[in-house]
């Protein structure tokens, strides 16, 4: 007896018969090989990648994961999604582009996900759902639920920095996580020798502090250990592990094949003769268990089940353009005003702090996580006493990896927590922009618009501090333009609670700027009690007859300072709030410039193609026979925030530069 068949020999009862490891390992395959002639014939399109020659991967792992561990998956996740139980008529559907596919249509290859089977989604850009599994993993951790989540990976994505930053962070959290990486031997095109100096990727497991581990990633009875191993140090406590399984991709990169395979002959023959379905019937013949005839009796078993999966996906009907807008954000959620006025002033911090000290009170799925903000309380402060109340593993520190701990809110919020993640500036955001504008932006979309994401990233934003041209910008348009994200901007404590805490309690990514220059103004009343504002509800903060001046962020007391010093020259000035961007009240404002017929746009962001723009083009566009002048704008010139001191004061627009816009509009006309 063989050393391979003494192992099957005593085969773990938990897991699957080999005879059906074999079975779903040819079902992929020819899943595989029929979508790539679906995608010449041109019924598939876009772009799609072949898993063809990897399946023993796919098989081993599924086969030794439980029912409720969370799968992350990439853009080559077929066999993933087929071995953890996918349904085949679903998936060709989405290939399709049709609205009974998983995601409706509107997701495609790269991105087919099945939150009822903790399927958490695919992904387009390569290495980011890395971070998701953290996230995934760390909900599980936090709720003691003994799941694990298990991550895949080609060796090209090894390279991206979301990889890196997901793998530090679950090893100094000590998360429930499996990393895969499937080491086909080449990204698009370029071998290990192009892409690092290191042959083996496991080696840098022990640079993370996870164990690691090389493995036959064409031979399912290691692939099924290697992973049970792993999921067992995982479910134990023992944090993550880095398996690097070696296989080979058969086919290109992508069912396209519309690039020169440059891949080495001699190579690719090499490879071919390790092919692990051959593989595992040769083992299986040697058992007793295989031979022609029920070789032949599987192959029309998955002919029929992909054939039949084809046919009705054909039949079925196609996406449409009417679920298009309600897939990019779910309803907003509205709720009852304050019981009562009252007296009792807060600070703009201490109005956010007490926001998340009532939801984390009232709902225990609700984390904060952000560099600095246990035990110091944030560098704003505004986290202060929270972790002494909460804990650490609510009040999470994390490593200075941005890219990481947002992609880690993501994948949290995608199963069932609520996370509150805070970039210590809005300038950071570029460090972690994947994460925000592909996948907190777009995952409920290519999802076919089925999950929740209830994650709320706060950044401090704006200038007027002395701290230079990397910690003082305002980038609300930048957000605002990406579909998927609610962006708000509150200019009072008692907006910022309770703003705050409807981002919170929605299901939405929510984008909650902090103005700088508010931390600084007088403290103003705020309820106790635990209330709501709804999102896309803007307010007038001051009436008047004359001129609508519509105001952003910290720029709000400032339009109000310069309506008290207009109202001096017989101007009376409406100020308008929005408190959010997106959604925009819009009909508020179209209700102040038909009332007023003059209109001045303020905020402290560069004027050119500052969000400003978007209101003054939308009141032109649809208000045009309400205004009796031209619309003014009022915003920074367009320099990065200088440091010095007088410059800074200078670049920032305030007061004089509102009355002086205004007196524009009465010059005019």
């Amino acid at each position: 007896m063989s050393v391979e068949t003494a192992a099957v020999a005593e085969r773990p009862a938990d897991r699957p018969p080999l005879l059906e490891q074999y079975r779903l390992m040819t079902l992929i395959r020819r899943f595989e090989d029929r979508a790539t002639e679906l995608f010449k014939q041109g019924v598939i399109f876009g772009t799609a990648h072949s898993c063809v020659g990897q399946e023993a991967i796919a098989a081993g792992a599924a086969g030794v994961m439980r029912d409720t561990d969370y799968l992350v998956g990439h853009h080559r996740s077929h066999g993933h999604l087929i071995a953890a139980g996918a349904d085949l008529r679903k998936m060709m559907a989405e290939m399709f582009g049709k609205r009974t596919g998983y995601c409706r249509g509107l997701g495609g290859s790269m991105h087919i996900a099945d939150l009822s089977l903790d399927i958490l989604g695919c992904n387009g850009i390569v290495g980011a759902g890395i971070p998701h599994a953290c996230g995934a993993a760390l909900t599980a951790k936090l709720r003691g639920t003994g799941q694990a989540a298990v991550a895949f990976f080609g060796d090209g994505a090894a390279g991206q920095g979301a990889v890196h930053e997901g793998m530090n962070l679950a090893a100094t959290w000590a998360l429930p996580v499996v990393f895969i990486c499937e080491n086909n031997q080449f990204a698009l095109s370029a071998d290990w020798r192009a892409q690092r100096a290191v042959e083996d990727l496991a080696d840098r497991a022990s640079g993370y502090g996870m164990a690691g581990e090389i493995v036959d990633g064409n031979d399912l009875l290691a692939v099924e250990d290697a992973v049970a191993d792993a999921l067992a140090q995982a479910r134990e406590g023992h944090g993550p592990t880095f398996l690097e399984l070696k296989t080979f991709r058969r086919m290109q990169h992508s069912m396209r094949a519309n690039l020169p395979d440059v891949r080495d002959p001699r190579l690719v023959e090499e490879w071919e003769a390790k092919d692990p379905l051959p593989r595992l019937a040769r083992l299986l013949r040697d058992r007793g268990e295989l031979d022609d005839d029920r070789v032949e009796a599987v192959l029309r078993e998955v002919e029929h089940d992909v054939e039949l999966a084809i046919e009705l996906a054909l039949a079925d009907e196609d996406a449409s353009a009417e679920e298009l807008l309600p897939a990019v954000l779910g309803p907003q959620r509205r709720y009852p005003a304050p019981a009562a006025e009252t007296e009792r002033k807060l600070g703009f911090v201490a109005a956010v702090r007490e926001a998340l000290e009532l939801e984390l009170e009232a709902d225990p799925s609700v984390i904060l996580i952000g560099e600095d903000i246990g035990k110091v309380g944030g560098l704003f402060r505004a986290t202060e006493g929270l972790y002494e109340r909460y804990g650490a593993e609510r009040i999470r520190d994390t490593p200075l990896t941005e890219s990481g701990f947002v992609g880690c809110g993501i994948g949290a919020a995608l199963t069932g927590l609520r996370p509150v993640v805070e970039l210590q500036f809005s300038d950071f955001a570029g460090v972690a922009f994947d994460q925000i504008m592909n996948q907190a932006a777009k995952l409920r979309f290519m999802m076919g618009g089925a999950p929740s994401i209830p994650l709320v990233i706060r950044m401090v934003s704006g200038g007027g501090v002395r701290l230079g041209a990397q910690h003082s910008q305002s980038l609300e348009a930048l957000f605002a333009h990406i579909p998927g994200l609610v962006v708000a901007m509150p200019s009072t404590p008692y907006d910022a609670k309770g703003l705050l805490s409807a981002a919170i309690r929605g299901d939405n990514p929510v984008i909650f700027l902090e103005q700088k220059l508010l931390f600084f103004g007088e403290p103003a009343p705020v309820p106790a009690e635990r209330y709501g504002i709804e999102l896309g509800v803007g307010r007038v903060a001051r009436e008047g007859t004359d001129v609508t001046v519509v105001a952003l962020g910290a720029l709000v007391p400032h339009a109000l300072r310069a309506a008290r010093e207009l109202e001096a020259e017989g101007v009376s000035v409406e100020v308008v709030d929005p408190r959010t961007l997106v959604p925009l009240d819009i009909a508020l404002i179209a209700g102040s410039v038909a009332k007023t017929h003059r209109l001045v746009v303020a905020h402290e962001a560069v004027q050119f193609c500052g969000f400003g723009a978007e209101i003054a083009a939308h009141v032109a566009q649809h208000c045009f026979w309400d205004l009796d002048a031209p619309v003014v704008r009022v915003g920074a010139a367009a320099h990065p925030i200088p440091y010095q001191k007088d410059l800074e004061v200078a670049t920032l627009p305030g007061p004089a530069e509102i009355v002086a816009a205004v007196q524009s509009l009465f010059l005019s006309g």
